[in-house]
């Protein structure tokens, strides 16, 4: 099984929109975006359509078409993307109920039930910790030091 990328591509995408507010004549177009991703736009397009359900990002059509955050950055938290491309947890029980006669299948769901939700909210507690603005600054140090 490989990771799920979906929450690193939503993160990229708004701290890409959180510097592109910083330019208030530039646009966020999943074009501009998806290059940066180095993905397909539709994989983008994708994305935004979960952020704005979430009410994370806003689009607008016609002349100046793009995206903009619905709030300042310091005020999106990871945990705010979490919740809007993850929603279930970072783990899950298999879909098939394991067999009742067994004395592990028995007793499996409950056991690990509660251990997958003791990690789940210590995950959502660190990423509530952590803002696009602050992935942002982040970033731009990388750029920094790099450069």
């Amino acid at each position: 099984m490989s990771a799920n990328s979906k929450m690193s591509i939503a993160v990229h995408v708004l701290a890409w929109m959180a510097l592109d507010r910083l330019d208030e004549e530039t646009i966020a177009t999943s074009q501009r975006i998806a290059e940066s991703v180095n993905t397909n736009p539709v994989v983008i397009r994708r994305c935004l359509m979960e952020l704005r359900d979430a009410g994370i990002v806003h689009g607008k059509r016609g002349a100046k078409a793009g995206w903009t955050l619905a709030r300042e950055p310091e005020a999106i938290t990871l945990r705010d993307v979490y919740g809007a491309v993850e929603g279930n947890g970072l783990f899950a029980l298999h879909r098939t109920p394991p067999n009742e006669a067994c004395p592990v299948g028995f007793g499996i769901r409950p056991a690990l039930s509660s251990v997958y939700a003791r990690l789940d909210d210590a995950v959502r507690d660190e990423l509530a910790a952590v803002s696009i603005a602050d992935v942002l600054r982040d970033v731009r140090a990388e750029r920094r030091v790099a450069g």
